[in-house]
């Protein structure tokens, strides 16, 4: 069918292929490696962690069910299985999307939370409200996926031929496409971010005040400086992602308005590909700033034949091997020590 044909040069879809490869290859690795190590140290994980785990899940699986039938599709010049396999790829696509938007919305208040009061601690969140969370997060995601298969919105091609996603360009053909795609970019992208930005600009400047107190005393405790670590890492997951989505998604907003056929096939392909990227951010992120992952990472050469390090757990207490740090120490509480120390 002439939808499902590429409208862009070989080169460019042969490009576009290798690039997405590489994506996959970095995503299924990284986010494996968080996974393994995450089971290796279940014991050492805090509740909160198991939403970063949750965020590798929806990465890896976004890689595993997707990138292979689009990397063959671009390499085919054309999109492979016809409806059925467009309708399964977009499914999939805006599945784990919104698990993974509604996860590092999840992320970012339970972060504020334990950051910025002193009614909540990171060892007071229990898992089982954590399981709660996640579970709710996945039905969320599954209600809005099969949307389309049950009648209200529609999934089809991009513009450019070799992959499917919502179709944004029904947008004004009909009011069940108007309120679908509104509704949708309401609570699946515009509130989540809006309060992903609230909650961070919240703590960045909890954080910004304690850390100023904190200086005017002799002794500054280390708990502050990782508490500041801890908060720019996990800044860095969630604007990764909205900044690997936002291009894709102006793209979307301004064909809901105008025809395709005004955009070239290639301006609609590259934002496609950078909020593809975005699965492969999140374990370099971990690995650049977090030492304990970094050491449990070098635990898994054995998959290579290398030397397994045993884990020394007096060396190794009991750590956060992802985005959360180690145990947290709540903001007021350091500039209450603090306080004491200097005799006020």
């Amino acid at each position: 069918m002439e939808q499902y044909v590429s409208k862009l040069h070989p080169l460019v879809d042969y490009a576009a292929g290798v690039f997405l490869l590489i994506i996959g290859i970095l995503t299924v690795v990284g986010n494996l490696a968080v996974l393994i190590t995450a089971v290796k140290c279940c014991s050492h994980l805090k509740p909160p962690d198991l939403l970063s785990v949750n965020l590798a899940v929806t990465d890896f699986g976004m890689a595993v069910t997707m990138y292979p039938l689009a990397i063959a599709s671009a390499w085919n010049h054309g999109w492979l299985g016809g409806n059925a396999s467009c309708l399964y790829y977009a499914l999939m696509g805006f599945f784990f999307g919104v698990a993974s938007m509604m996860t590092l919305t999840a992320m970012a208040v339970i972060r504020c939370l334990v950051t910025s009061t002193s009614t909540y601690s990171r060892n007071r969140i229990k898992k089982k409200v954590i399981y709660i969370t996640i579970t709710c997060i996945w039905l969320y995601a599954i209600l809005w996926a099969i949307s389309p298969l049950l009648g209200w919105g529609r999934y089809g091609p991009e513009p450019f031929g070799i992959s499917c996603t919502i179709a944004w360009a029904e947008f004004q053909n009909s009011s069940n496409s108007f309120w679908f795609i509104i509704s949708m970019f309401t609570l699946c992208t515009v509130t989540p971010a809006i309060t992903i930005i609230l909650c961070y600009g919240r703590i960045a400047w909890k954080l910004h005040k304690a850390y100023q107190e904190i200086q005017n005393y002799d002794k500054i405790p280390n708990a502050a400086k990782m508490e500041k670590k801890i908060t720019l890492m996990a800044v860095l997951v969630s604007f990764g992602f909205l900044f690997s989505w936002s291009p894709y998604a102006i793209v979307s907003f301004w064909s809901m308005f105008h025809s395709s056929k005004h955009i070239p096939p290639v301006v609609t392909l590259l934002p496609c590909l950078f909020a593809k990227s975005s699965t492969a951010f999140n374990p370099i992120i971990y690995y650049l700033f977090s030492k304990s992952f970094r050491q449990k990472v070098k635990q898994l050469k054995c998959c290579c034949g290398w030397r397994i390090w045993s884990e020394n757990s007096a060396e190794n207490p009991a750590v956060s091997v992802i985005w959360t740090g180690r145990d947290n120490i709540q903001i007021s509480s350091i500039l209450k020590i603090n306080r004491g120390d200097s005799g006020h």
